[in-house]
């Protein structure tokens, strides 16, 4: 995996270091300078390779709910993205031992079916074409059906993993948004159009689709907006197609917001006052229903809403 890698950035600077942590995680670092340049770090992972998923995230039913992150950040760079709160670097650091990964899943599901997302601290297939983990993990999924996996995305990348044949147990996974919030708040990723043209192509393929209207942002006139976005995605999209959908709104551990909100006063969207319910950073209660409930109200005009999970 390293050679190939390296083949694709044949006139690249390469620096051997001990230990991805010794870059990665060193102090005094500025998230937002290195995002405008990032480097790509190749390391070995040598333990824990899979989590039990958090329970700030949807499980869509499922009792063994786990995620995996075998690349650690991500090329997009979203106003709302968590990640430059958790990671002292912008820099992407790549685990090159996938076998490891695929070799500890494998024993968790030997005994039990076990829900898998792949793709939540970076967009795995935005970087396909760099390092196929996408690819690589649906052929996992091909030979493990205990395992279903998600593959969650912004991308318009589709194209790339679009010559392998379906499998059952993964779940292509689109996240969606208003195009004026794509274009506030979700910087350098697809339009909503491609997002869409993407979809269409994997649903005409026979992939099983999800999509995620997650997070939902509170906008001026986020009913006219959202509203908008859902019947522009339903006039491309045929509901009784879409395998579910997810809505949620903005949330983020409490410790992360602290640390965006020093390295980014320019933006509003993160100094809006948030409640701390539980240790996570939330909109008011009663504003979060608001919002989850009017996306769910117009999303269930076209999807049964026992498909749809909040």
């Amino acid at each position: 995996m390293t050679q190939k890698v390296l083949a694709r950035f044949k006139d690249a600077v390469k620096i051997e270091i001990k230990h991805y942590k010794d870059v990665f995680c060193r102090p005094n670092q500025d998230f937002q300078l290195q995002k405008s340049a990032q480097k790509l770090i190749l390391a070995v992972k040598k333990d824990n390779f899979i989590y039990k998923g958090p329970e700030i995230c949807q499980n869509f039913g499922s009792n063994n709910f786990y995620y995996t992150s075998s690349i650690l950040n991500c090329i997009y760079h979203c106003d709302y993205c968590y990640l430059q709160g958790m990671y002292p670097s912008a820099n992407i650091t790549a685990f090159v031992n996938i076998d490891d990964f695929f070799e500890a899943v494998s024993r968790e599901q030997r005994s039990r079916s076990v829900y898998l997302t792949v793709s939540y601290d970076t967009d795995l297939l935005a970087f396909e074409n760099i390092i196929p983990f996408s690819s690589m993990w649906i052929e996992f999924a091909k030979r493990h059906r205990n395992t279903t996996i998600e593959i969650r995305t912004k991308s318009a990348n589709y194209s790339s993993i679009s010559h392998l044949d379906c499998v059952d147990n993964v779940i292509l996974a689109w996240t969606l948004s208003p195009e004026a919030v794509i274009e506030q708040y979700e910087k350098w990723t697809p339009t909503l159009k491609a997002r869409l043209f993407s979809i269409e192509k994997a649903l005409s393929d026979g992939w099983k689709v999800r999509l995620c209207f997650d997070p939902v942002i509170k906008t001026e006139n986020y009913r006219e907006t959202y509203g908008e976005c859902i019947r522009q995605v339903f006039s491309r999209l045929p509901g009784g197609k879409i395998h579910d959908v997810s809505i949620g709104a903005f949330r983020m551990s409490a410790e992360y917001l602290k640390r965006i909100r020093k390295s980014r006063i320019d933006l509003e969207l993160v100094h809006y006052p948030f409640e701390c319910r539980n240790g996570v950073a939330r909109y008011p209660e009663a504003l979060e229903k608001e919002l989850v409930n009017w996306v769910y109200e117009c999303i269930g005009q076209y999807i049964a809403k026992k498909r749809i999970f909040l």
